[in-house]
């Protein structure tokens, strides 16, 4: 039981000596809480390479901070944690290794046989730019009416720019049946949105002619609120 214990429950200086032989063999002098630092290796000749190593048991905010803190005075920043049961932990993460890349920083897991995975190299970075995923945020903001969602709410059913037009389309057929044509001026999506009847909101009662279903009503009723601030021109 003891050795399973040690296994998952390795303390920071368990951390030490498997990171110092590993930068002992890139070429540096390595020694240990320099001038606050966790450890700090130093390479030959000049100007000397400064390379600044923080160790913590997991991945942590505060590791981040303090190796953050050692940025302006290193060459290098190197954080190593130790190795999670199964590979499960944090360092499996793709947004702990992007984050790393994004900082520069290097990645190391060690496990409790000192054994080491070098899991991201330091190096500078810049993320590729997402032209796609850049144009549907921007796409969203300007198609969205007003700022209906409080920042954060990520637990409620989001007012996305397709839901409004879905409710605005709803709130115009709450008197009855419409074709899609009617419905352009308070959505200009109104065909498709009819046709796909995404939300299960809408059936078609003869060709070309829509009516709200019960569910179509019930939501009505569940944003209400939002249509009270938000009626549709239509209304």
């Amino acid at each position: 039981m003891a050795s399973r214990r040690l296994e998952f429950f390795l303390v920071e200086t368990d951390l030490y000596l498997p990171v110092k032989r590993h930068l002992e063999s890139l070429g540096l002098t390595v020694k240990g809480e320099v001038k606050g630092c966790d450890l700090v290796g130093l390479s030959d000749g000049e100007p000397e390479l400064v390379v600044i190593g923080e160790l913590k048991r997991a991945f942590t905010l505060e590791l981040v901070l303090q190796a953050v803190d050692r940025t302006a005075a290193a060459d290098e920043i190197w954080l190593a944690i130790g190795a999670s049961k199964r590979g499960r932990g944090r360092e499996s993460d793709p947004r702990v290794k992007k984050l790393c890349r994004f900082l520069g920083f290097g990645l190391i897991t060690v496990t409790a046989t000192g054994l080491i995975e070098v899991i991201v190299e330091p190096a500078p970075w810049k993320p590729r730019r997402d032209g796609r995923r850049r144009s549907r945020i921007v796409e969203e903001f300007r198609r969205r009416r007003g700022d209906p969602i409080l920042g954060g709410s990520t637990r409620l059913p989001q007012m996305t720019a397709y839901r409004q037009q879905a409710l605005a389309v709803a709130f115009a057929l709450r008197n009855g049946p419409l074709r899609p044509r009617d419905l352009k001026p308070t959505a200009p999506d109104a065909a498709k949105i009819l046709q796909a009847n995404v939300y299960g909101w809408f059936e078609r009662v003869e060709r070309g002619v829509y009516s709200l279903t019960d569910g179509g009503n019930a939501a009505l009723v569940t944003w209400a609120a939002y249509l009270a601030v938000d009626k549709p021109a239509a209304a």
